[in-house]
Order: structure tokens, then C-alpha cells, then sequence
């Protein structure tokens, strides 16, 4: 049971980011549809438990290190070349929204111009990468547990002092801008989107557990705790929408209604979750081209940063809104390729 939670906690982890812990993907793929947002949330909660109990168990079956060589195990000779371009894309994408998000977090909770909090985060994934403190990302990692404690609290506290309901916020919410056409669609985009995301590490993941079916709980597991969270989160935004509609980060300007004190300690939070998952992403994607252990790779890194620093200045709203969309549609084919992975791998290795 430890090891499931365990697995089931690593895998909520590397789901959960920066935009989730904002609360600008949960406004934008659900609390935007009103009351269906709600379905919307559900519908993710299964598909999540789902995928992510396939994901660990298809790890832990094909025992394999490399995320890149479970990728065309998976998804075939071509059909892996696409959903390898698919995930570099994602890398870098998910990169520069990370950059922009540094910026929006100091700006919103400290009135720091955006392009500052831009650079330092800059700075700070090179200098990482630079010196290959593997343990700065681990410790960093650790904030994920206060991050669900700040979105369970936040969650009960905003509903329990919301002065309306929420058929009366209904309109209110649909009012905020989109690129999605409806509640199912953007849940099917959303679970596509992280699934792109966080496929390979935890298809990894999966390979370290030899137990098949303590991989598959542990994926399950995560993937309904990671659904809870949505749940609970699209419920805060919702009950406060009259308040944070418009905001780039609307769980800490929940947070800081609640007490200014406590939003600095949540932005501290965000921005540490921000660093974890921006070395992440720029450290995965300069390894698929370079080895790591190289000045190139230095090299490319630091370059890669500085095209992501140019990019990041469309906006952290706009990057979740238009970029995110984009990788979930394409995300659909690493989906497909897990789906169809499950009904074509071997039976369980026979103990």
C-alpha cells in the first residue's frame, strides 16, 4: 500500500505544474463552461485514472529506463516519430509558458515587472543545468504536498464563505474567454495535454515498480487524486469567479483575499513549482539533442532558453490559452497510441 501511494503521489507530481497550481488552466479549460465545468472535471477524473493506471502498468511490463525507447515501443517505428515530435514540442512549449509564469507570479503578487521575474527564472534554470544540482530539483519537488494542502484549503474556504450560488455565477463565468468550444472537448484536451506532458516520466516511473499491479494501482490512484484536485479547484474558482475573473493567476488571488500573508507564502510556492518544472522541461529537451554531459548541451540549453525568453512575452495567458490547446490536440496521438498499447502488449509476466 505504501509503494501504491507512493507511485500514486509521484504521478500526481509530475502532472501537476505551474499553470495547474495558478489556477489559469482551470479557468481556462473548465470554470469558462459555468456549470458544466463540473462535468467537464468529472470526465477528467476518469480518464486521468484511467490513462494513469496504463501508463504505470505498461512501465512496470516493459521494464525500460528510457523514456524515449518506451515511446516507439508504444507507438511503433512511425507512429513513435510522431509522438517524439509531439513531446519535443511539449518540452519547449511547456518551457517558455514557464517563463512567462515566473514573470506573471512577481508581477501580480509583488508588482515586479513581469520581464525581472522572467529573467531571474532564467537565470536560475541555466545556473541549475550549469551545475547539475540534480538534489536542487528534488528538494524543490517537495512543495508539491503544500501546493495540495493550499488547494484542499482554499476550496473549503471559498465555498464556505461564497455569498451566492452557483447558478448566479454561471453567467459571470462563462464570460471569460476561451479558446475552447465546449466543456467535453476541452476535458478531452486537457487529459491529452498533460498526458503529453507527463507521459514518459511516468512510463518510466512504472518501470521502476516490477510489481505489474502495484505499478497499475499506483497510476490509478494517482490519477483519481490528481481529479479530486481539479474538482476542488474549478469549485474555488467558480464560487470566487466574480473576483478573479481576469486575473492571470486566479488561486492566488483567492489565497490573497484570504490573507496577503499567505498568498506571499503561496507565490514563493508557485514560483519554486515554476523553477522545478521549467529545469524539467528545458533540461529534457536540450537531452534529446545533445548529450548532457557536454559544453553543447550547456550551449543549446542557454540558447533555448533565450528563444523561450522572446516567446514568453505573448503572455502567460495567452501561452496557456492558445499553446496548451495546440499540444492537447496533438497530444491525442500519444492517447491513441496508449490506448491501442494496452490491447497489443503481452499478458503479465507470470511470477
Amino acid at each position: 500500500m505504501i509503494r501504491v501511494l507512493k507511485m500514486g503521489s509521484a504521478f500526481i507530481g509530475i502532472i501537476v505544474g505551474a499553470g495547474f497550481a495558478s489556477g489559469n488552466e482551470i479557468m481556462t479549460y473548465f470554470t469558462s463552461f459555468g456549470m458544466a465545468g463540473i462535468f467537464g472535471a468529472v470526465l477528467c477524473t476518469a480518464l486521468f485514472a484511467y490513462l494513469g493506471m496504463m501508463l504505470t502498468r505498461l512501465g512496470s511490463r516493459l521494464q525500460t529506463k528510457s523514456h524515449k525507447d518506451a515511446i516507439y515501443k508504444i507507438s511503433g517505428r512511425y507512429g513513435g516519430i510522431i509522438v517524439d515530435g509531439v513531446i519535443i514540442f511539449t518540452l519547449f512549449g511547456v518551457g517558455v509558458v514557464m517563463l512567462a509564469g515566473a514573470g506573471a507570479n512577481v508581477n501580480q503578487q509583488f508588482g515586479i515587472p513581469a520581464f525581472i521575474g522572467s529573467l531571474l527564472m532564467i537565470a536560475l534554470v541555466f545556473l541549475t543545468v550549469l551545475l547539475n544540482v540534480d538534489k536542487v530539483v528534488s528538494v524543490i519537488g517537495s512543495v508539491t504536498p503544500f501546493l495540495i494542502l493550499a488547494v484542499v484549503g482554499v476550496s473549503i474556504y471559498s465555498l464556505a464563505t461564497m455569498d451566492t450560488t452557483f447558478a448566479v455565477l454561471d453567467p459571470v463565468a462563462k464570460a471569460v474567454p476561451t479558446t475552447l468550444p465546449n466543456w467535453f472537448i476541452s476535458a478531452i484536451n486537457y487529459v491529452s495535454f498533460n498526458i503529453a506532458v507527463g507521459a514518459s516520466m511516468s512510463i518510466v516511473m512504472g518501470g521502476a515498480e516490477s510489481d505489474e499491479k502495484t505499478a497499475a494501482w499506483g497510476g490509478l490512484v494517482g490519477g483519481l487524486g490528481l481529479g479530486i484536485l481539479i474538482i476542488l479547484s474549478h469549485l474555488a474558482i467558480f464560487s470566487q469567479v466574480d473576483v478573479v475573473a481576469g486575473t492571470e493567476l486566479p488561486m492566488l488571488a483567492i489565497i490573497d483575499n484570504i490573507s496577503p500573508g499567505l498568498a506571499v507564502f503561496m507565490a514563493c510556492i508557485l514560483y519554486a513549482m515554476i523553477f522545478n518544472t521549467a529545469v524539467s522541461m528545458f533540461y529534457a529537451f536540450g537531452s534529446r539533442f545533445v548529450r548532457n554531459d557536454t559544453n553543447k548541451f550547456k550551449l543549446f540549453v542557454a540558447v533555448s532558453l533565450i528563444i523561450g525568453y522572446v516567446l514568453s512575452f505573448y503572455g502567460f495567458t495567452n501561452l496557456v490559452s492558445y499553446l496548451y490547446p495546440i499540444v492537447g490536440y496533438l497530444g491525442l496521438f500519444l492517447v491513441i497510441a496508449l490506448i491501442v498499447a494496452s490491447f497489443r502488449m503481452p499478458h503479465a509476466r507470470s511470477k
